[in-house]
C-alpha cells in the first residue's frame, strides 16, 4: 500500500510584478518522507516554502497539505505545520529556556515535547543565557529545536543548518533524522548543502528557473547521472535546464 500523499503542488505559479518566481511547479510528498528542495538562487525554492507555510499565495495553481487547501484552508493548515524559515530570529530577552517554554506554549504541547526540544537543541547550559548572547549556529539551533519538537505533521524547513560549523552541523542532522522517523513526521526542506541533502533525503527535486528539472531518490540520481556525488548531478542537471 502506497502511502498518504502529505503535500501535492500542482502547476504552481508565483509572480512578483514582472518576476516568474515559480512557474509551473509541480511534485508530491508522501507521508513521513524528507523531501528536498535543490536549485540553484533564484530558483524559487524559498517562494515555494513559503507558500507552503501559507505565508505567500500562489497566483495559479494549488498546493494541499494532508488534503486542506494552503489558500481556502489556511487555518487548518497552520494546525499541522512549523515553519523554519532561513532568517528565523528568536527573542533576545529570554533565555533559550524561557524561549522554549513558551513555543510550547503556544503550541499547546505538553512537557515531554519541551524536553525533546531542549535535547534537539543541543545546547545544554547555553539555554539558560539570554539569546542576545547567543552565536548564529546557536540561535539556528534553537529554532531547528523549536521547529521539530512541537511534532508537526509537515515541517518546512528552509537551510536547516545554515551558519553551524560542521560538528554542529553533524549532530543536528542526526538529531532531525531520529525524531522525524520516531515520529512520522514529513518534512520538505531547502538546502545548498549537497551533502546533507543527500544524507537526509529520501527524494529530492532538483529546481531550476521555478521547473522541476528531475525528481528521484539521491541513489537513484547518482546511477542515472554516472555521478559522485550529488553535486556533480546538480551542475550537470541545472547546466542543461
Amino acid at each position: 500500500m502506497s502511502r498518504e500523499d502529505a503535500v501535492i503542488v500542482d502547476n504552481l505559479r508565483k509572480v512578483f510584478g514582472d518576476v516568474v518566481a515559480v512557474d509551473g511547479l509541480s511534485f508530491e510528498v508522501k507521508s513521513g518522507e524528507v523531501f528536498g528542495l535543490v536549485g540553484p538562487n533564484g530558483a524559487g525554492k524559498t517562494t515555494t516554502l513559503r507558500i507552503l507555510a501559507t505565508i505567500l499565495r500562489p497566483t495559479e495553481g494549488s498546493v494541499t497539505i494532508f488534503g486542506r487547501d494552503v489558500v481556502r484552508e489556511t487555518k487548518d493548515v497552520r494546525k499541522m505545520i512549523s515553519y523554519l524559515p532561513e532568517e528565523a530570529g528568536a527573542y533576545k530577552y529570554l533565555t533559550g529556556y524561557e524561549y522554549l517554554t513558551f513555543m510550547a506554549h503556544v503550541y499547546g504541547v505538553d512537557k515531554t515535547a519541551l524536553e525533546d526540544g531542549i535535547r534537539l537543541s543541543g545546547l545544554g547550559e547555553a539555554l539558560r543565557r539570554y539569546v542576545s548572547t547567543y552565536s548564529k549556529g546557536m540561535k539556528r539551533r534553537l529554532q531547528v529545536a523549536r521547529t521539530l519538537m512541537v511534532k508537526p505533521k509537515l515541517a518546512i524547513m528552509d537551510e536547516p543548518t545554515s551558519g553551524l560549523d560542521v560538528v554542529h552541523a553533524v549532530y543536528l542532522r542526526n538529531a532531525l533524522r531520529e525524531y522525524v522517523k520516531k515520529y512520522n513526521i514529513t518534512v520538505v526542506l531547502s538546502s545548498h548543502n549537497m551533502l546533507e541533502v543527500e544524507y537526509l533525503c529520501d527524494r529530492v527535486a532538483l529546481i531550476n528557473r521555478g521547473k522541476v528539472a528531475i525528481i528521484g531518490a539521491p541513489n537513484q540520481l547518482l546511477q542515472e547521472f554516472r555521478a559522485k556525488n550529488l553535486e556533480e548531478v546538480f551542475v550537470k542537471v541545472v547546466g542543461d535546464a
